[in-house]
């Protein structure tokens, strides 16, 4: 069992100890590292910072120390070069080379020995060098806290750039923060620093104080941290008071334009503004500019703007948003963000190809750091296999369009796991089949025995996700939280009403209700069919793939009596994130089946038939209690289980007990107390 938070205890550990397999033995083509061997460095006296993670690893993982020094009989020799994102290695009997980006060489030879469980190489050379650049991700520890212990993991995932929200000099959504401070330990972890805009923006480059306005808002930020790598600018955390005549209208569907929620005319000349202010005092600065908020609107008016944009910015296209995906008897437009399109949409296609024209650099959101909205308080999404589809998505956007940058995860953040792991390997040149990796993972993490009923759980899983596509009301209810989510009576019922009922959020939760509806609401989207057709199809759907994913446990589980002893724990921390998976699927369907009953129970004429829909409403709740319960032991097994860093704790043991309270009341008293009704009086 852990307690709240301990997960950080093992996200810290960037080198795990006891790594090494013992009964493992050097082959024909391999050489195998001793003490006679030592860690060569010629740009530091004592070492810098690769070789001292390398020294680091050996003694912890490998339970070899070897010294840092100029000369020895065996040498691993790091030559740093400026400037190299990627490396030259060469393996032979009596020396290892690796120039240009030896941390990242490092990270390379330690995934090497990870994967043969001991420190054994095969002879050989080769360069890599990575696809996209950058790769960033927001922490994972906490909102806006990045400990350097976070900081060495994360440049180890092979991420390049971290992600903090931006409030002011100084001052995140979290609180104070010394940018600077920040900036130069990410720095000592070969990381770059991306502020991610929440300044305030609402001023038209036009009026006769803007200059001022956008130096004391933006440039004053990197006055303060002249060496931040960049800034995201999104329409919705940077709204401005277009003067487009088109602002405040409503569009082609009837829904009135807002600023920051359309593509107005004027945002070219915001960005420029902005830009200057930023340059100013950073010149090298990155300024991406994020369409996310108006895929909704016309392509002709999406890629009007596009051609309007400023050659000095970058662009950034959520990858999978907005696509409408077809089925036998409804349609589904896709939110955000999830793996169950793997992608691209319609939307990314149509201004990635207008980006390309341009010659304007290509950023994406692509969550491939592994969490997705699919669940929101889940460290990432065990379906790698359904991953894998976007992994070649992105290479052929990299290979059509020039896709270059990736947004690796929003504040949901990174938490180790083989989603990560696959990218990591697929994302450099030569690119490394995902595939491959996986197989690896699986013998590496669950033993040679459990490695293909592991291979068989994960592709039943990836299965079952591609099987459906959740609504913007699932993602903003049962998602969001997992099987935590309450069951609320729908009729207003006095004094049992609930319909208000505030979730329990602890009180330094960033968002909390501001992207949880505590009650389910089915919403009617422009592009979805009417939810009095889609609920009932999603039911059809989503049983099934309910049913598929507890196949994959079932497969999991019988591998888990397979996995040796010494691999165990971190087995079953895996198994138990699909499990919790499960758990929250059960959950959506029952909340689906629940809003249901309770809109026909609102209008039912018949005596006889309402008093069967309470009945059913009664076996309802007895199914998701027992699915709460199930839940409890994985989430006091894993306390990154239930937790996100901007709702924090949602779905540990509290909030379930808080679910079953809910439950029993319902059952209990309002459903007795409302059957009572259902007569003449």
């Amino acid at each position: 069992m852990e307690k709240n938070y301990e997960f950080r205890s093992r996200l810290d550990q960037v080198h795990r100890p006891g790594f090494r397999n013992a009964d493992a033995t050097v082959q024909k083509d391999e050489i195998a590292l001793d003490v006679q061997w030592v860690i060569s460095d010629p740009g530091t006296l004592f070492g810098g910072c690769a070789a001292l993670d390398l020294q680091d690893y050996l003694q912890r993982c490998m339970g070899l120390s070897l010294p840092i020094r100029e000369t020895g009989e065996k040498q691993i020799v790091l030559t740093e070069v400026a400037g190299e994102k990627g490396f030259f290695w060469e393996i032979t009997p009596e020396r290892i080379t690796l120039q240009g980006n030896t941390r990242k060489g490092v990270y390379y030879l330690e995934d090497l020995m990870n994967f043969r469980e001991a420190p054994f190489f095969s002879l050989g050379k080769g360069r890599r060098d990575p696809l996209f650049y950058p790769r960033m991700v927001h922490s994972g520890w906490a909102q806006d806290v990045f400990p350097d212990s976070h900081l060495n993991a994360i440049a180890h995932a092979g991420f390049d750039c971290i992600l903090l929200f931006v409030v002011g000099v100084n001052q995140t959504t979290y609180g104070y923060l010394d940018f600077n401070d920040l900036i130069r330990r990410a720095g000592n972890f070969g990381l770059g620093v991306y502020f991610y805009s929440y300044l305030d923006s609402f001023k038209h480059p036009d009026d006769p104080d803007a200059d001022e306005f956008f130096e004391r808002n933006f440039g004053a930020v990197f006055a303060n941290s002249p060496e931040a790598r960049g800034l995201i600018l999104v329409g919705e955390s940077c709204a401005f008071p277009s003067k487009d005549p088109r602002s405040g209208l409503r569009n082609q569907d009837g829904i009135r334009r807002r600023a920051g929620f359309f593509p107005s005319d004027d945002y070219p000349q915001w960005l420029q503004a902005v830009t200057k202010a930023v340059r100013r005092h950073a010149p090298q600065a990155d300024v991406v500019f994020w369409t996310y908020n108006w895929g909704n609107s016309p392509e002709t008016e999406r890629l009007a703007l596009i051609e309007k944009l400023p050659l000095n910015v970058s662009l950034q296209v959520t990858f999978e948003m907005y696509e409408q995906i077809q089925y036998p008897n409804h349609t589904m437009k896709v939110p955000d963000y999830t793996i169950t399109f793997p992608g691209p949409g319609f939307y990314f296609r149509s201004e990635a190809a207008a980006a390309a024209q341009r010659g304007l650099p290509l950023y994406t959101i692509t969550n491939t750091a592994g969490a997705t909205w699919d669940c929101g308080v889940m460290p990432y999404i065990p379906v790698p296999q359904q991953w894998f589809r976007r992994f070649r998505a992105m290479h052929e956007a990299r290979e059509k369009w020039g896709l270059s940058g990736l947004m690796d995860s929003h504040h949901y953040g990174w938490f180790p796991n083989p989603i990560a792991e696959c990218a990591k390997w697929n994302f450099w040149a030569p690119v490394t089949d995902p595939e491959v990796i996986l197989r690896k993972i699986a013998v590496r993490d669950f033993g040679k025995a459990a490695a293909e009923q592991v291979l068989s759980a994960w592709q039943i899983w990836s299965d079952a996700m591609a099987s459906f596509t959740p609504g913007f009301d699932d993602q903003c209810g049962p998602l969001r939280i997992g099987p935590s989510y309450p069951f609320i009576f729908y009729p207003v019922f006095y004094p049992f009403a609930e319909q208000n009922m505030k979730f329990p959020f602890s009180a330094h939760a960033y968002r909390g209700e501001r992207i949880l509806n505590t009650l389910y609401k089915p919403e009617h989207v422009s592009g979805h069919t009417n939810i009095g057709c889609r609920i009932h199809e999603d039911l059809k759907i989503m049983q099934l793939a309910e049913e598929k994913w507890g196949h994959g446990v079932a497969t999991m589980k019988e591998a888990l009596k397979l996995v040796p002893e010494n691999k165990k724990q971190e087995a079953q921390l895996q198994a138990g994130t699909g499990e919790f998976f499960w758990h929250t699927l059960r959950t959506m369907v029952g909340i689906k089946h629940w809003w249901l009953l309770n809109k026909q129970l609102e209008i039912e004429a018949d005596f006889n038939k309402a008093r069967e829909i309470v009945a059913e409403l009664q076996r309802i709740l007895a199914k998701e209690e027992k699915n709460v319960r199930e839940t409890i032991p994985l989430v006091e097994a894993d306390s990154r289980l239930g937790w996100e860093p901007t709702l924090e704790y949602a779905t540990d043991r509290p909030h379930l007990e808080w679910k079953l309270k809910q439950i029993d009341r319902v059952a209990k008293w309002t459903l007795p107390r409302y059957l009572e009704t259902i007569r003449k009086f």
